[in-house]
């Protein structure tokens, strides 16, 4: 009897060993797990913050095209203005040389008809 009660109580002490062994076994494996995961996560945090970086960089140089673009548009909007002004002048001036140029030849005129 006395050698059942300690073979029951061996069985018993390796069956709670062998569960404590099982349970250090699958803690390992989550460990390990969680481990692999978090380095996958700090890949790709490490991918999305050069990725960001680059669309910033990316951002930044439509930024300064966009800015260089609006200030050309400003001076060839005001190129087009001073030769709008330009012209008008030139139209004007033609009008004046065209009046005195009729002028003259009418004066032409009245010398040949004398």
């Amino acid at each position: 009897m006395v050698s059942r009660l300690m073979e029951a109580a061996q069985a018993e002490g390796i069956d709670a060993l062998a569960s404590l062994e099982d349970r250090i076994t699958r803690a390992v494996q989550v460990v390990t797990k969680l481990r692999q995961e978090n380095e996958d996560i700090r890949q790709k945090l490490t991918t999305l913050e050069q990725e960001l970086d680059s669309a910033k960089a990316e951002r930044d140089e439509a930024q300064a095209a966009s800015a260089a673009f609006h200030k050309e548009h400003g001076d060839l909007e005001q190129k087009v203005l001073r030769l709008s002004e330009e012209l008008d002048d030139l139209r004007g001036e033609r009008k004046q040389v065209k009046s005195r140029i009729e002028k003259l030849l009418s004066q032409l005129d009245l010398l040949s008809a004398s």
